[in-house]
């Protein structure tokens, strides 16, 4: 049984701290180790097998022209105001030089040469597009070979290169391209400090002791410095996209800290009944872990639900995430009871700063450190909303459903460098572009072309394509004499992440170039970066609602399965996803109509990435099904105890809305931490997961289960006896015999369902 082994398991770990201690610290070390010697960097890699921009990638590698590798581009612009390259001969010559160095780095294959095409004549330059019509804006294309060959090495080479020019020629030099999207390191390091202190703040705040809050924090850095030190040695095996260590971060450090703070809280009622630590330990691990090993084995599941996209990079990163969800797990029950085992007694007493403190101020903060003020003041509200749950059952649905609507606008997408900081040198960069050669210019597409036989099909995709009205201009067409596969560098009117570039592309597949080609064995395929995230966007829209629809009917099935009912899974899976839904407005809101954007640093509107509301859904839906075991568990073991459904609710929802509100303060503050970070992304991973989490803790759980729950009555726990007869008992400890396993008196059973 799930009980009796956790029971044993936080038992002996609590009697032999030290031993575990030292065995988690062996492991740390072992996975740093590792990661130093076998792991990899990050890298993003959109793309996706089936998509017709991986098919044009496949036909411009077949060609072996090297587009289909990764590139860069360094832009600049003389330092004098007034002078162009037309004209600055002392410009032109810096610009050769810098030309000359940027192709001697490692790896390099090719590079445009803005200054030879200035001597061969202004209209060339500018035709090519290498120098902008002003004079003033040139930029040096650098091609490399495929991202597999490449390191962020290479990345570093570049940038340090410009850092050395920059002192030595007369140029502003900026750069950006592809190549700073798949290598640069993903933000981090200080947002997950400042969650952290945040985090502990909020624990000390909880307890009154230093200790207690100590406790979570260390175990959940332990279960993060492993976590990504595997992830770095995944990514020495396959390709982990850049987000997975921030989202593993993110995640890693909630639901640990939170997984935490659920057991630190039962070890502590088990302390103040008399219990010496050791056996208050197993049982807290044994009744609070139960739990903890469910919720944790739920995100796990979401997350590596995933996999149903078919986007290489998002299952790696699921997978990525998922292992230190469950890292945390195995910390929750192994060296958290090791170290409340070494803690000793001093857990049941607030420490010597929370003891001053209730002596400064012994009213209102001594009435928070009590527990039972704590309980009795949400006894009060839980039975509040009990008596009036029509309006506050009405009232907060329709709020939540309101904070929903912005989701029928939203739009995904991939932001490009424009909306990036000025303090990064690609959105410098991605400036200058704009200025001096349109928006275009910063996201090119690149049609290739198989004419099988078909000799004027090149001329005629040409033609087609340049009369485009979302087609600014179309380079010279490349055409491989072995192969004879073509390829065309097109430049949209607008930029990268505009609605309008993915409508340029829709047209150009579904019109432009099928009449071009016509009915002949020619075919021709949209790639380029562009093209590949709008297709990756499309293709996680398109597998979202498989993926909603296998967790809905998983979490049902657990959740019935854990508590013996056929309402309440399905109330928790429907308040679930309104409280995701409503997390996904107010993203919308905020990144796409820029309500509030200056708040967390966002200079310009973006659309949500593509591949966000899928995580986000996996993520969320797991999370809040922690909040949802952990409350009904309580609920449920009150209303086997009494068998009233009224006195469960409100004894049940009481007893854990403390803990629940502190491991959602907690939740929030490392998931806030992380939105104001540079990249929009990051952004949005930390504001929606915020947001949703702060909703579930708050009007979910607080107002809506409740009242839900009180006009549901008994009816809560009705299930066919079929049924019953039908399916084990729960791994949560929701029946007798896990009362028993772990010492506690046992309850009567409810046969009248």
């Amino acid at each position: 049984m799930l009980s009796k082994a956790l029971l044993r398991l936080g038992r002996g770990a609590a009697r032999h701290p030290w031993r575990v201690i030292a065995a988690w610290l062996i492991a740390t070390t072992l996975a740093v180790l590792a990661a130093v010697a076998f792991g990899g960097r990050t890298a993003d890699s959109m793309t996706a097998p089936g998509l017709d921009s991986q098919r044009a990638a496949e036909l411009i590698e077949r060609a072996g022209t090297g587009q289909e590798g990764m590139t860069a581009q360094v832009v600049v612009t003389p330092l004098d105001g007034g002078a162009t390259f037309f004209d600055d001969d002392g410009a032109r010559t810096a610009l050769t030089r810098l030309r000359a160095e940027v192709k001697r780095l490692p790896h390099v294959l090719g590079t445009s040469d803005p200054a030879g095409a200035l001597d061969t004549g202004r209209d060339t330059a500018v035709r090519g597009g290498l120098v902008s019509a002003d004079g003033r804006i040139a930029v040096v294309r650098v091609q490399y070979p495929d991202q597999s060959r490449l390191s962020a090495e290479d990345l570093d080479a570049l940038v340090g290169l410009g850092d050395r020019l920059r002192a030595e020629l007369p140029l502003r030099i900026e750069m950006g391209g592809n190549l700073f999207y798949a290598f640069s390191d993903p933000d981090g390091g200080v947002s997950e400090l400042i969650g952290l202190l945040a985090a502990a703040a909020i624990l000390f705040l909880a307890f009154g002791s230093l200790v207690a809050a100590a406790l979570p924090i260390g175990m959940a850095v332990f279960g993060l410095t492993i976590g990504v030190a595997t992830m770095t040695v995944l990514a020495g095996v396959t390709e982990v996209p850049t987000f997975a260590p921030v989202l593993g971060s993110m995640v890693g450090l909630g639901v640990g800290i939170d997984y935490a703070l659920f057991v630190l809280a039962r070890h502590r009622e088990y302390l103040a009944r008399g219990l010496d630590p050791q056996a208050a330990a197993g049982r807290a691990v044994a009744t609070a872990g139960r739990p903890v090993v469910f919720a944790g084995g739920t995100v796990v599941v979401s997350i590596l639900g995933l996999a149903v996209a078919n986007v290489p990079f998002m299952t790696v990163g699921g997978v990525a995430v998922s292992i230190v969800v469950l890292i945390m797990v195995v910390a929750s029950v192994t060296l958290l009871p090791a170290f409340l085992g070494a803690a000793g007694p001093r857990l049941a007493r607030a420490g010597r700063i929370g003891r001053a403190l209730q002596t400064r101020k012994p009213g209102r903060l001594a009435r928070r450190r009590d527990p039972a003020a704590g309980a009795a003041g949400w006894r009060r509200w839980i039975g509040h909303v009990s008596r009036h749950p029509v309006p506050y059952a009405l009232g907060a649905a329709g709020l939540l459903l309101t904070a929903t609507l912005p989701v029928l606008g939203l739009r995904v997408g991939l932001p490009d460098d424009g909306s990036l900081p000025q303090s990064r040198t690609e959105r410098r960069a991605y400036d200058l572009v704009a200025e001096g050669f349109g928006p275009g210019t910063n996201g090119p597409l690149v049609i290739a072309a198989d004419p099988s036989g078909d000799r004027g099909v090149v001329d005629r995709l040409v033609g087609a394509v340049a009369a485009d009205p979302g087609i600014a201009s179309v380079a010279p067409t490349h055409i491989d004499r072995a192969s004879g596969i073509a390829t065309l560098v097109v430049f949209p009117t607008t930029s990268p992440q505009d609605k309008a570039t993915a409508d340029t592309i829709a047209r150009l597949r579904t019109d432009v170039l099928p009449t071009a080609i016509g009915h002949g064995p020619a075919r021709a395929h949209v790639g380029g970066a562009a093209a590949s995230l709008s297709d990756v966007g499309q293709r996680t829209s398109q597998r979202l609602p498989v993926l909603v629809v296998t967790v809905l009917a998983m979490s049902f099935l657990l959740l019935m399965l854990v508590f013996r009912s056929i309402l309440v899974p399905l109330k928790a899976v429907l308040l679930n996803l309104l409280s995701i839904g409503a997390a996904y407005g107010i993203m919308v809101a905020v990144f796409q109509w820029g309500w509030g954007g200056a708040l967390i640093g966002l200079e310009a509107t973006v659309p949500i990435v593509s591949f966000i509301p899928m995580f986000l859904f996996a993520i969320l839906f797991g999370l809040s099904m922690d909040y949802e075991v952990f409350l009904l568990s309580r609920v449920r073991e009150e209303y086997l105890r009494t068998g009233d459904n009224g006195t469960a609710i409100v004894e049940g929802v009481s007893r854990t809305a403390r803990i629940i509100t502190s491991a959602a303060l907690i939740m929030v503050a490392v998931f806030l931490s992380f939105a104001v970070a540079d990249d929009p992304s990051t952004k949005m991973f930390g504001l929606g997961l915020a947001t949703a989490i702060f909703i579930d803790a708050t009007v979910v759980r607080m107002v809506l289960v409740p009242a839900t729950m009180t006009l549901l009555g008994r009816t809560n726990w009705w299930l066919p006896k079929w049924l019953d007869r039908m399916l084990p008992r729960g791994p949560v400890g929701t029946d007798d015999t896990d009362a028993e396993s772990t010492g506690e008196a046992p309850r009567p059973r409810l046969v009248d369902r």
